[in-house]
């Protein structure tokens, strides 16, 4: 019989899996929408990749505060979603110098749409309604 330390942790662990395999498909699936292989339609092409931005950082968050209440979890995210949507209003050189690489331009992004920051909303609200 397990007792109740184990089962928390063992309902932890199964957590964390989850939320690397999320990040992991998610990241697919985001720059997948965007690849000319994927033919999607132009809704699917403007609204996917952001939407798995924000479901991956929900869970690279669940990971990071594994402790926090889902609300927490879910306000950290929104809030880090919006503060990098709008940095790309911002445009000194080192941001610039980051977005200039694959991987840079796509965590912060290249430049600001209200499209891109409803998407992260939408998605948020989503995330946390969707998965407890």
């Amino acid at each position: 019989i397990m007792n109740k330390t184990e089962n928390n942790f063992s309902r932890q662990y199964k957590k964390q899996i989850a939320a690397v395999i999320v990040i992991l498909l998610s990241a697919f699936l985001g720059i997948g929408s965007r690849s000319a292989k994927f033919p999607l339609p132009d809704f699917f092409k403007l609204y996917t990749g952001d939407t798995m931005w924000a479901l991956a950082f929900y869970a690279f968050f669940t990971l990071l505060l594994c402790r926090s209440k889902q609300w927490t979890v879910f306000s950290v995210t929104l809030a880090f979603s919006i503060l990098i949507e709008v940095s790309q209003l911002w445009h000194p050189s080192w941001p610039e110098y980051i977005r200039n690489y694959k991987l840079g331009g796509l965590l912060l992004g290249y430049g600001f749409h209200w499209s891109d920051l409803f998407a992260t909303l939408a998605a948020a609200v989503w995330v946390r309604s969707s998965f407890p």
